[in-house]
């Protein structure tokens, strides 16, 4: 007998009687010598000979007796199963189709029984990813639904282990993406720091969390651990605090926190409403912002938004304009629900509105799908700082694509209507730097007027774009335009901006490159910013009005024609 046969005699020895053993307390995982005798096997599997087909065979077996027994000594071993559990399901997925082994049920059971309690191991968790990454292409063709349908779970392992999981996890990312997952995955993405919180949380009531299957908390017999979470975020204070009458005042706190419950799930359920408004979370939150970091909370405030800007590439990439339709309401409504950090919230936010707009030149058909949520947005301009930030993208993103292109009149015109309405309202009593501070409640006092003429210059730029884009609403453009250049604004800005638009809308020929549409209409292609000469001779026929450029006021002071200067046919 060769060395090498004996080696392969030893190992599939060392596997088949730890399959034997019945000995569930002493799970296989506390023999330190079989997952290297696992490993070995399929090395020698892999080789390509005529005897590799009656090798695999020969392990298959064992194998697979060794998986039973490893995952039904799950809830008793001290031992970390997942390593060895790994190392099998590897040996399932290469050889599945030589032993007419369907890999799913295994996967299923690996990621149910053993992942969801050893995902805070930082070993097992690395080892994961790099599985789910090595066999991404078998796993997106043979079981698709799988890294969809546990995303949850691969987020949670990925937030508590912090930024050594950030570069495998990245690689993951793109087969946790389905047309099931792309929506739910947001949120999840965006609530990472709370899960951090509500995952220490658990840790500190109940202990360490390797071994513990969190995700089971809502059927267990004795939720106690967390109603004291629940109870320490209502009140302040913990059980163990309040002595001994606690009960009378826990009973009135009967159900887990419903975002709780929700960002400590394993599996994607669709996607649910984010209860950010519940006093528990509240409180949760407010605590967090006025208590000292966590380590690992301030490596996943780093990593999360890098996470958001490889799912926004993918979402880009490879989703269809029906999801990113529906993606942008929920983006609208979370801009302003945030974890309380600052640096946080401005590099989260300077994404979403980025994505925004790269969805809106991506898609301007979506504008007009979109009308409605964009109508009442603009609406609540002044309810906060990033609404009106959003308010302004928002404004940008109508004008410049002319409220989704020529064929959307109807929508372009209520659009319109909707900026119409932010400027008057803009221009009355109530609003101007010459208002009554007294008649103005405490968030509009909030709102200072260098916002409020950023916001003023962002609405009519956007009515006279849409203007150029929609002849028929010249003439509404126009009346606007000499409403705010005639207003008693206490900003000049504002008011020298409708001058030069009026000026603007007065020479069709310059008005339409400078301010049409950037993307092919009627046959051609205009670029904003940029006057075709060629065409002034049939589209201009007066002055050149030097005032808008040089910003001088008056009649022009040349005294040629601009046909002088222009080429002949």
């Amino acid at each position: 007998m060769s060395a090498e046969e004996g080696d392969w005699n030893f190992y599939l020895r060392t596997v088949s009687n730890s399959a034997r053993d019945s000995n569930i307390a002493n799970g296989p995982a506390s023999d330190p010598s079989l997952l290297h005798a696992v490993k070995k096997l399929c090395e020698f599997c892999k080789r390509e000979d005529k005897t590799s087909d009656d090798l695999v065979a020969r392990v298959y077996p064992h194998l697979n007796k060794l998986f039973q027994r490893s995952v039904a000594s799950l809830s008793q071993s001290n031992s970390s199963n997942g390593l060895l559990l790994l190392g099998i399901l590897q040996f399932f997925l290469d050889f599945g189709e030589v032993v007419l082994h369907d890999a799913d049920p295994s996967l299923h059971t690996f990621i149910r029984s053993c992942l969801s309690r050893e995902f805070a191991d930082p070993i097992v968790a690395a080892a994961t990813l790099d599985f789910l990454y090595v066999n991404k292409n078998k796993l997106l063709i043979s079981f698709p639904n799988l890294l969809p349908q546990f995303f949850p779970l691969i987020l949670k392992l990925t937030a508590w282990n912090g930024g050594k999981l950030e570069k495998p996890f990245l690689k993951v990312l793109p087969g946790l993406v389905s047309p099931g997952s792309f929506l739910p995955l947001f949120p999840s993405l965006m609530d990472l720091p709370i899960l951090v919180v509500a995952l220490e949380k658990v840790e500190r009531s109940s202990g360490s969390l390797i071994g513990n299957n969190i995700a089971s908390i809502q059927k267990s017999k004795a939720p106690e651990m967390l109603l004291a979470l629940m109870d320490e975020a209502y009140t302040g204070t913990t059980v163990g605090e309040r002595g001994g009458d606690e009960s009378e005042e826990s009973s009135t706190i009967n159900v887990a926190d419903p975002l709780f419950l929700e960002l400590l799930k394993d599996e994607n359920d669709g996607l649910v409403e984010r209860h950010w408004t519940s006093p528990g979370i509240a409180a949760v939150l407010q605590a967090a912002k006025n208590s000292p970091q966590s380590d690992r909370l301030k490596q996943i405030l780093n990593i999360a938004p890098r996470l958001l800007d490889a799912y926004f590439t993918i979402a880009l990439r490879d989703a269809n304009s029906s999801l990113i339709c529906a993606l942008i309401p929920i983006l609208m409504t979370r801009i302003s629900a945030l974890f309380p950090d600052q640096n946080y919230m401005y590099k989260v936010r300077r994404r979403l509105l980025e994505f925004m707009l790269a969805a809106f030149h991506r898609s301007p058909d979506l504008i007009p799908l979109l009308k409605k949520p964009i109508i009442d947005r603009l609406g609540n301009a002044y309810d906060s700082t990033e609404k009106t930030e959003l308010a302004l993208q928002l404004c940008w993103a109508v004008g410049e694509y002319g409220g989704g292109g020529p064929t959307h009149k109807d929508a372009a015109r209520e659009l319109f209507e909707s900026l119409e309405l932010l400027l008057y309202e803009n221009l009355s009593s109530s609003r101007l730097g010459l208002r009554q501070e007294s008649a103005v409640d405490s968030n509009r006092k909030s709102f200072s007027k260098s916002s409020q003429s950023r916001l003023l210059c962002f609405v009519i730029t956007a009515i006279t774009k849409l203007a150029t884009h929609h002849r028929e609403l010249l003439p509404r453009a126009r009346v606007a335009l000499i409403k705010v250049a005639r207003s008693r604004i206490s900003d000049s800005r504002v008011s020298k901006r409708a001058h030069v638009y009026l000026g603007l809308i007065d020479e069709p020929g310059i008005c339409l490159p400078v301010l049409g549409p950037s993307r092919p209409s009627h046959g051609f292609v205009h670029y904003p910013g940029t006057v075709n000469w060629n065409e002034g001779g049939n589209k201009v026929v007066a002055h050149i009005p030097f005032y808008i450029l040089g910003e001088q006021e008056g009649p022009p002071f040349h005294d040629f024609s601009l046909s002088d200067a222009l080429p002949r046919r």
